[in-house]
């Protein structure tokens, strides 16, 4: 049995309470979520939906995941067949993983990557096969990815928006995706749980809009992310028919369920003519943050294209490898960040650190406050 390490997000949120410090490292924002979906949820408590929902998930839940992916991207979803309700989306990452992976399997991974894949890979017995994206944009060498391919390769897994890079996919990278995945008879694995946190008038590039992706594809989605509950942990998988039906015979042992009146709360919030638009709310933070770390001596290396994340090097203030300087940082300037080594399984240094900015203007105002203080 793999034996994980502790998670950097346990250790550096750690560290930022132990120091009082600013808490930019761990994803989650600091700021309330809308105040109807709270009351959805509430009235749904009270009318009775407290006991187990259905194993997939509640019938009008998932019917409401699909009526908005008709109208956000033109996608005909099953509602019946085709989505699974989650506690969690790291929860469908592994339960998609589980029910295709056997031992001596490999998976390809793009690294640097959100740091419960490899384990959760390992868990199976299978083998990860890493392939690194490179600073300063980030993008998939496909001919790399391709010579990454064996005989034993499964599957290959891909994050986009991608955490911590904040990168995103262009329509090119799903045809090459493509080419590769029904070239070698691979499944694919789709984190996409940031897809509605999108910047500057971009679109989300989905496996489900790709015939020769979706039908191979677990795509993974967060309700968290989208509507800044990530401790409601509820997530959702959308895969054809013949992959949902093997990731719910596992999800049945493992999880089998969800919480019913947040379930409950979901399905009425969605069907709300008008809700928030989460990537312009958090494109706003991004944007502010920007503003906010001209003054300090970090490095912008690009903004970021979509998610909670912004990359930014220090490579002007420090030598010290990123995890030594982000304890630094912690303990002497009083804001938590994340060092980009722990998203890599060889320790690639290249003197980065990730910020989160789903959080308060305020919250972000006094970071940057504290960090343009820095003495070089």
């Amino acid at each position: 049995m793999h034996q994980s390490k502790v998670s950097i997000f346990s250790i550096m949120s750690a560290l930022a309470a132990q120091h009082g410090a600013i808490n930019l490292s761990q994803g989650f924002p600091d700021f309330d979520m809308d105040e109807r979906l709270i009351e959805l949820v509430h009235q749904a408590m009270q009318k009775g939906f407290n006991q187990y929902a259905p194993m997939a998930g509640l019938s009008l839940l998932r019917y409401a995941i699909a009526d908005d992916f008709l109208k956000r991207y033109e996608l005909d979803i099953d509602s019946e067949l085709e989505i699974t309700i989650t506690p969690g989306a790291t929860y469908a990452i592994y339960t998609a993983l589980a029910c295709i992976l056997q031992a001596g399997d490999e998976v390809i991974v793009l690294e640097p990557a959100y740091d419960s894949y490899i384990p959760n890979i390992l868990q199976c017995g299978a083998r990860p096969v890493c392939v690194p994206l490179k600073a300063p944009d980030f993008r998939p060498d496909w001919d790399e990815i391709r010579g990454a391919v064996s005989p034993n390769t499964r599957a290959i897994i891909i994050n986009a928006p991608h955490n911590p890079t904040g990168s995103i996919f262009e329509p090119e990278d799903l045809e090459e995706l493509a080419k590769i995945a029904e070239r070698y008879q691979l499944y694919v694995v789709s984190d996409e749980v940031y897809e509605q946190l999108v910047f500057d008038g971009r679109r989300h590039q989905s496996v489900l809009a790709h015939p020769g992706l979706r039908s191979r594809s677990f795509a993974v989605f967060s309700f968290g992310k989208s509507f800044h509950c990530t401790g409601w942990k509820i997530g959702y998988c959308i895969a054809p028919a013949a992959l949902s039906n093997k990731f719910r015979n596992l999800h049945q042992f493992l999880g089998f369920s969800v919480s019913t009146p947040m379930q409950k709360g979901l399905a009425d919030y969605l069907t709300l003519p008008q809700r928030e638009v989460p990537g312009i709310q958090m494109q706003a933070r991004r944007d502010l943050f920007l503003r906010q770390m001209k003054k300090t001596p970090f490095r912008l290396l690009r903004p970021a294209a979509g998610s909670y994340f912004q990359i930014l090097s220090y490579e002007g203030i420090s030598p010290m490898d990123d995890h030594s300087f982000a304890t630094w940082l912690t303990k002497t300037y009083g804001v938590a960040t994340i060092p980009v080594s722990a998203f890599y399984s060889d320790g690639r240094d290249d003197h980065l650190l990730r910020f989160c900015f789903a959080k308060k203007n305020e919250t972000l105002e006094a970071a940057a406050a504290r960090l343009s203080s820095i003495v070089m």
